[in-house]
């Protein structure tokens, strides 16, 4: 497969089966990649397949309670953009900002963050006022770095 403008490299797409057409195989690849992103992702994030457990049974019960963690978050962080929008950390490689899972945890994370109720601490000399810029600068490199 050619790129006709050239900005990307050519590459070749593989099957055993001679009676695949091309676009086929190449509908297999973007839906395998989906699931590659998610795998890689769950594994960066959610620590997927490096879990320290005794026995296989642990394992087999963990893996699909990460998955399903990436599930929520994902269907969290989408009821979220419906209702407002969420500004992608932006990096210098990429070409468009998009939104990661990194960005997903960090948003559903200030989610929760504001609704938590701290009505209930003492009044205190301690206590000062942050103002709203500092706060949210503050607040956005907490949840990415938690």
């Amino acid at each position: 497969m050619r790129d006709p403008t050239g900005e990307l490299d050519t590459h070749a797409f593989l099957a055993t089966d001679l009676d695949v057409t091309p676009h086929d195989m190449l509908q297999w690849f973007v839906l395998r990649w989906e699931i590659e992103v998610t795998f890689e992702e769950a594994r960066a994030h959610l620590g997927m397949e490096s879990q320290r457990q005794w026995s296989d049974r642990a394992i087999l019960r963990t893996t699909p309670a990460l998955l399903g963690l990436f599930s929520l978050t994902s269907l969290w962080v989408h009821d979220i953009q419906a209702a407002r929008a969420i500004a992608p950390r932006a990096a210098s490689w990429y070409r468009k900002p998009c939104l990661t899972f990194s960005d997903a945890i960090a948003a559903v994370r200030r989610e929760i963050w504001r609704h938590q109720n701290s009505c209930t601490s003492r009044n205190s000399a301690e206590i000062i006022n942050i103002p709203q810029a500092i706060w949210d600068r503050m607040l956005n490199a907490l949840t990415y770095a938690a």
